[in-house]
């Protein structure tokens, strides 16, 4: 397997654990506090973390970096992502919320093709359909109604894999710190006119939960930045439906919510289209 692919491997499944680690503290958070304050503060620390590492540096090279128009675009697909979301959960079992979104991959790989001109191996596209399959099997969705909820969930997908392909692009042109702090300054900008009007003072555990969402935020995106410059999205994608398999870990570990068997099963499915993607990899490594 060549290294900068398996480094690429390696720090995308960090990042989508980090995330799933992330994701769960926000379901904390959201019970007492808005996902628009959520976001603020999370940018609050991520930039800081950033400007303590890159310094004045930093903050020259962000401001001549010819990629300040792809990210601020990058970050209102993202912002969407997020709100379309956090919107439809509210009417969405978890399961079929998931299964709707767990569509990513799968648009993000289509989109690779015309948007980066990623040649697809037909190991990815397993991988991909696999992934899905299992994303299915673990959520149960149980007749998933029409209606706008539906819509919004399929939409969040969608503005994540453009979000996704954005990145990819912007990879090669801008170091990993220029592109957190771009994305960070620009999710400062759209949230704050909101979570500053309807600001409420979190109480002392809801403080220190946002401070965690943001340190673990940030080094989640870090590892997904910098695998986003080693390794194809059609290489990275399938290992996005390993999250899955985290949050039922973490769903028993904080909820004790007990996986079903359909979870197991998908699980296994979930982790099969990782081994497909490591063995394409390798055999290609070899030859």
């Amino acid at each position: 397997m060549k290294t900068t692919i398996g480094a690429g491997i390696v720090l995308s499944s960090l990042a989508y654990f980090l995330f799933a680690v992330h994701d769960s503290m926000i379901k904390l958070l959201v019970e007492s506090t808005t996902v628009w304050q959520i976001l603020f503060c999370r940018s609050i620390a991520i930039l800081t973390g950033c400007l303590i590492m890159g310094g004045r540096g930093l903050v020259r090279e962000t401001m001549t970096s010819p990629v300040r128009r792809p990210m601020m675009i990058r970050s209102l697909f993202l912002l969407s992502a997020w709100l379309c979301y956090f919107h439809a959960a509210k009417f969405l079992p978890l399961a079929d919320l998931t299964t709707l979104y767990f569509a990513a991959p799968i648009v993000a790989v289509v989109l690779s093709i015309p948007m980066l001109g990623e040649q697809v191996s037909f190991a990815s596209w397993a991988a991909v359909v696999t992934g899905f399959v299992g994303v299915i099997v673990a959520s149960d969705p149980t007749g998933i109604a029409d209606g706008w909820p539906v819509y919004l969930a399929i939409l969040a997908a969608c503005c994540w894999a453009i979000a996704t392909i954005l990145l990819r692009r912007t990879s090669q042109d801008a170091s990993s710190m220029v592109q957190m702090a771009m994305t960070n300054v620009f999710f400062l900008a759209l949230t704050a006119p909101v979570a500053l009007s309807t600001w409420t003072m979190p109480a002392g555990g809801a403080q220190i939960l946002l401070i965690a969402v943001g340190v673990i935020g940030g080094v989640g995106q870090l590892a997904y930045f910098e695998s986003m410059r080693r390794a194809p999205i059609s290489i990275i994608a399938p290992f996005e439906y390993t999250a899955l398999i985290w949050a039922f870990a973490l769903g028993y570990a904080i909820w004790g919510d007990i996986p079903g068997r359909n979870v197991v099963a998908g699980a296994v499915l979930i982790a099969s289209a990782g081994v497909i993607i490591l063995v394409a990899e390798r055999r290609r490594a070899i030859a």
